[in-house]
């Protein structure tokens, strides 16, 4: 298989996104990519914004994490292409969430001029084991 090239660094796709995606920028950090992978941190997993009746992480907060996290990964791969959107994302929700961190690992399946297909598990410190699983998949407009 061959190795997928990253053609904007973490400092690029943080511009980028302050840029093009500023309600996204903030939501969480990019903390590594390389090797058709890239990890997305939620620091302020604590917050009344992302927490829902029974102190646990939301739905929308966990699926905010897989979606952008894709995101990044396959602008990161296919450069400053802000208009690739998803086409489909299934999430499964596996493991309660605790309040606190959570980390997003999307992985690059497939990247073809027109589709970008991969997954991204979702994890919370502590815990034995993701707490959600999301299939993804984006489309890439033509250059």
């Amino acid at each position: 298989m061959n190795e997928l090239r990253h053609v904007l660094d973490i400092a690029a796709l943080h511009a980028l996104l302050q840029r093009e995606f500023p309600q996204a920028a903030g939501f969480g950090e990019i903390v590594s990519a390389g090797g058709g992978e890239l990890v997305l941190r939620l620091r302020d997993g604590e917050d009344d914004r992302h927490l829902r009746p029974g102190g646990t992480l939301s739905g929308p907060t966990l699926f905010t994490m897989a979606d952008l996290s894709f995101y990044a990964l396959v602008l990161s791969l296919i450069g400053p292409v802000p208009l690739a959107v998803t086409t489909s994302l299934n999430l499964t929700f596996l493991r309660k969430p605790a309040p606190g961190e959570l980390t997003a690992r999307a992985r690059m399946l497939k990247l073809g001029s027109r589709l970008a297909v991969g997954d991204c598990l979702i994890e919370s410190p502590g815990l034995d084991g993701p707490v959600a699983h999301a299939q993804v998949t984006y489309s890439i407009p033509p250059r």
